[in-house]
């Protein structure tokens, strides 16, 4: 009976354990052929942020444009937080692209140099202008994320 009990303890002690690794870590990955979500952080340096996103909607949004209207990006949207957080958690831009699928968001995009020599075709000054966009970043970062809302029952 002892042995049964014990048994029991640790099964449900194995039970809530996992279900919190899961909680705690990434939710599973969409299907294949599923579009995918990744949410792109931008934290710039105080007093640079209109800097940055100038240049960004110069040099760095009409490109994604431009991929979205080949179909590889479904939806692109670029946001600003209405208040701030503590320095540490602090971000000013997030720009949330749904790509076609994963493999599309995770491989490289071989029309994006002749994309960018056709919309830019003073490169040099292109070249410039993106170097001082990465300049003026404190941080960046990229987040995939899968919607996890269960369906209507």
């Amino acid at each position: 009976m002892r042995r049964i009990l014990v048994a029991l303890v640790g099964f449900a002690f194995a039970a809530g354990f996992a279900g919190r690794v899961w909680a705690q870590g990434a939710p599973p990955q969409s299907s294949a052929g599923q579009p995918y979500t990744i949410e792109y952080y931008y934290k710039c340096q105080w007093g640079h942020q209109q800097e940055f996103l100038d240049l960004f909607l110069k040099n760095h949004y009409p490109l994604l444009r431009k991929i979205q209207s080949t179909g590889r990006i479904v939806s692109l949207k670029i946001e600003s937080p209405a208040y701030h957080t503590t320095e540490e958690g602090r971000w000013d831009y997030r720009v949330t692209i749904v790509y076609k699928d994963s493999t599309v968001a995770t491989s490289s995009n071989p029309d994006e140099a002749a994309f960018i020599k056709e919309l830019w075709p003073d490169q040099d000054s292109y070249k410039k202008e993106e170097q001082r966009r990465f300049e003026i970043l404190l941080g960046h970062w990229d987040l995939p994320v899968t919607e996890i809302t269960p369906g209507k029952p």
